[in-house]
């Protein structure tokens, strides 16, 4: 058994954190802060250490050198990314951005942990009296090479052409552009390259343009001197220097805002950086990425976003195929989440019935891989029983129609208004010009990414100041 701190100011997170490690056979000690976890603990006593960057008092990239041999994992948003990438540069050992998913969190903390996976709880995650047995710790099943490459699975023509050109691009240090439609797993593409790479030793900085609010984007990009924004008490180095010798991934770059598109063009003209009121630029060696779902043509033909900046992305370009132009690959999907969510839950491997294979097969998937993972992980989650039939899939039910776009007819066949997505359209339709994006998303309990996607997905343009 492992014994693991836990330093999460957040209660509710901290518990829910305690409660999955605790599920996969860790003894995990809490801490609220650094102070408190120094105060009480010894910190050289633990086999791994988890921590939020930003907590009250000292951050937790403070622990990093004071746990003697142990491994410090760090979690971390948007806006502390550049102080993870540090931290890692001074002996942390991983750090994993938020949101993240559990089961990615289970594997890189066993992927640090020294010896031996832990031998997992004995909690079933199966109902009282399930004849499934609990391995106390499954060997991941060997997948196809042909199939799958650093993450991304497929055996389709479409997804093999994919798979060579990732193994073409990947040695280039020229800029990439990665497009496809939500949820095709432009992200993983793009780590994907990184881990191919010359930099794959170095940092992967991924930001998520249209989650950063549109005053902090060009000072969370580049970086600021003191006093130059609002609240900018000391200077500060921006997410191109944290990514420096690396990668970095500019996720939705179509969100970008006009005066920042000029200065990621200069970026890419010179290499060189200048922070917000600093009067000299700084060279950073950087390979960069950019993704998007959207038509950079057509907003290049309307003028939204700079010919110039568009042919500076466009040296190298992939675009990922939604899964409908995918035949069969949804089930080799669906299959290889069923193996890998098992795997880091600690559970017996679970099948699909051919009902439930040929619904997924046959389902049109809007939402791609990442409507395909939400199915799969609520399956797994409900399942009593070692097969998953169609019902716990939830695929009985028609395709939700497309969303109706012009808002001048937004009353024209859009959600129910005691559905959850007709509250939404309207509580944001009501706030939206008094309140800004984070406060919309606070009230909503949601994250800023997840208002943008909801809005791309409902038809519901965020308004131009």
């Amino acid at each position: 058994m492992s014994r693991i701190l836990l330093v999460e100011d957040e209660v509710v997170i901290r518990t829910e954190l305690r409660r999955l490690l605790v599920r996969h056979g860790h003894d995990v000690i809490e801490a609220g802060s650094v102070e408190d976890a120094s105060a009480d603990h010894d910190l050289r006593a633990f086999d791994l250490v988890l921590a939020d960057v930003r907590l009250p008092g000292a951050p937790g990239t403070a622990l990093v050198g004071q746990c003697g041999g142990a491994p410090v994992v760090l979690m971390t948003s948007y806006a502390t990314v550049k102080a993870a990438v540090d931290a890692v540069k001074r002996g942390a050992a991983d750090y994993l951005s938020k949101p993240f998913d559990h089961a990615e969190l289970v594997a890189l903390l066993d992927h640090h942990l020294p010896g031996a996976r832990p031998a997992r709880s004995a909690l079933p995650d199966v109902a009282p009296g399930a004849s499934v047995p609990v391995p106390s710790a499954p060997p991941l099943p060997p997948t196809s090479e042909d199939d799958e490459l650093e993450g991304m699975v497929g055996g389709s023509a479409a997804m093999r052409e994919v798979f060579a050109r990732v193994r073409k691009v990947a040695p280039s240090e020229a800029t990439l552009l990665v497009l496809g439609e939500s949820g095709t797993g432009k992200e993983t593409l793009a780590r994907a390259v990184h881990r191919l790479s010359p930099r794959r030793q170095l940092a992967f900085v991924p930001v998520h343009c249209a989650a950063i609010p549109e005053g902090q984007i060009e000072g969370e990009l580049f970086g600021y001197e003191r006093g130059a924004v609002p609240g900018a008490i000391s200077a500060r180095a921006g997410l191109c220097e944290a990514a420096e010798g690396g990668t970095l991934l500019l996720d939705e770059i179509a969100e970008l805002p006009p005066k920042v598109q000029a200065r990621l063009l200069r970026f890419l003209q010179t290499g060189e950086v200048r922070r917000v009121g600093a009067t000299r630029a700084r060279r950073v060696d950087v390979r960069l990425i950019a993704a998007t779902r959207r038509d950079l043509v057509a907003m290049v033909r309307d003028g939204s976003f700079m010919s110039d900046l568009y042919f500076r992305l466009r040296v190298l370009e992939i675009r990922l195929p939604p899964l409908r132009e995918r035949p069969g690959d949804a089930v080799r999907l669906a299959e290889s989440l069923l193996r890998r969510r098992a795997w880091a839950m600690g559970r017996a491997p679970l099948t699909l019935t051919p009902e439930a294979r040929a619904a997924i097969a046959a389902a049109p998937w809007p939402g791609n891989i990442r409507e395909l993972e939400n199915a799969v992980h609520r399956a797994m989650v409900l399942a009593d029983a070692s097969e998953i039939g169609l019902e716990l899939l939830g695929l009985d039910a028609p395709p939700q129609p497309p969303s109706p776009a012009p808002l001048a007819d937004a009353h024209e066949g859009e959600p129910p208004s005691d559905s959850l997505e007709g509250y939404f359209r309207r509580f944001v339709l009501e706030h939206q010009h008094e309140l800004t994006e984070t406060e919309i998303a606070r009230r909503l309990g949601i994250s800023r990414k997840a208002l943008w996607e909801r809005r791309q997905r409902l038809g519901i343009p965020r308004p131009r100041s």
